[in-house]
């Protein structure tokens, strides 16, 4: 059902990739909603304990792709695809109403998402990558805002979470001078958690999936990624006050019975995967 992107699910990690290389995954309208779709399919499978993000070809993907730019530019507006087939709601509406806009909802889905970098990450490109949990970039991986070089201001939520990942002064640094910048400094900056060769990337962050399924709770997992993101929104105060809350909540679940035993009678443990309605 999908035409500019591919869906594939190993257990236990469900694969989209960007399909459009011989635009080096640009993105149009399309590829958004189905995007959007499949994250949704990834997030209700029982199956699925995390997400891999990465790009057909050569590139990861290399912004908003040009002819849909000059299309913005003539109408003065940001166009709208609709495609019923591909209505979706990815993500947790409890985060509340600050996680509704563009690309912060990525930060709602109730599953671990990793960003595998394979090539040129650039603009909306480059605001996907930081809003996925964890990135892991080939060796060949290069990097770039571009938004001050087309008369734009930083995008896609990216004025929020680069300064979050980098503080203030390295963020301003990578969005005036939209410079590009290799893998080797997008570690050394914090852009990304690793770098592995170019045949490596995917093994790395399905493995990573892999072992997480493995050894963790679906349910710990979903509620950590919640609170890292919502409390950096909070005072210190509210935030313990919500994490004690949890604290007392979260004894009385089977996962916590699940891990427990799984210590005491020294196996791996048997987690149920998460109920999504």
């Amino acid at each position: 059902m999908y035409d500019e992107i591919l869906y594939d699910v190993t257990e236990p990690v469900a694969t989209i990739t960007l399909n459009r290389p011989e635009k080096l995954n640009a993105t149009t309208p399309r590829m958004m909603l189905e995007f959007r779709h499949a994250l949704a399919e990834a997030e209700r499978d029982g199956t699925v304990t995390g997400i891999v993000l990465t790009g057909a070809g050569r590139g990861f993907c290399a912004g908003v792709d040009m002819a849909g730019l000059k299309e913005i530019e003539q109408g003065g507006q940001i166009p709208v695809e609709a495609d019923p087939s591909l209505s979706a709601s990815p993500g947790d509406p409890n985060m509340g109403d600050d996680f509704l806009r563009g690309l912060t909802y990525l930060l709602t889905i109730r599953k671990p998402i990793i960003a595998a970098i394979n090539g040129p990450c650039a603009g909306y490109g480059f605001s996907t990558a930081l809003f996925c949990d964890l990135r892991f970039a080939s060796e060949g991986a290069v990097f770039t805002t571009s938004f001050a070089q087309r008369g734009l201001v930083a995008e896609h939520g990216m004025s929020w979470i680069l300064p979050r990942l980098l503080g203030s002064s390295r963020a301003l640094d990578i969005l005036w001078s939209g410079r590009r910048f290799d893998a080797a400094e997008a570690l050394q900056l914090g852009v990304v958690n690793r770098v592995v060769p170019p045949e490596a990337l995917l093994e790395e962050a399905r493995g990573y999936i892999s072992t997480l399924a493995a050894t963790c709770s679906p349910t710990s997992l979903m509620h950590m990624k919640q609170q890292v993101y919502q409390h950096l929104q909070l005072p210190l105060g509210k935030a313990m006050e919500e994490t004690d809350s949890l604290m007392a909540a979260s004894v009385r679940w089977a996962d916590f019975a699940e891990g427990i035993a799984s210590f005491v009678e020294r196996r791996p443990p048997t987690f149920p995967p998460l109920q999504i309605d």
